[in-house]
């Protein structure tokens, strides 16, 4: 059940972790930065150190790396067989090898002689 809500969760933030960073304008998108405007070497850029929309999808990317690592605890945590060995019952015994015959040795009258 926690897993499913977790899946949930975890669905809807990478939709919207898409939508942010495909709304987001690259560095390089601005006409000034393409010609060297001063503005744009800063360590920030020229907007600031961070807008709304950058800030958001920072939360969303934390949110989504939790909810990834979240989920792979839970899959792992699963009480079973993991493997298909495993999955054989222990109360199965073991085919038993049959016995040797022993048969008589044929006496050297019988056996075929190379001519």
């Amino acid at each position: 059940m926690l897993q499913n809500i977790i899946l949930v969760f975890h669905v809807l933030i990478s939709a919207g972790l898409i939508v942010l960073v495909l709304l987001q304008q690259g560095k390089g998108a601005d006409a000034g930065a393409a010609f060297g405007s001063g503005a744009s070497g800063t360590v920030f850029g020229s907007k600031g150190s961070a807008s709304f929309l950058t800030r958001t999808t920072a939360v969303l990317a934390t949110l989504f790396f939790i909810t990834s690592l979240s989920l792979a605890y839970l899959a792992n945590q699963k009480v079973g067989p993991k493997s298909v060995v495993d999955k054989v019952s222990t109360s199965v015994q073991p085919a038993q090898k049959p016995k040797p015959v022993n048969k008589p040795a044929k006496p050297a009258s019988e056996v075929p002689q190379a001519e």
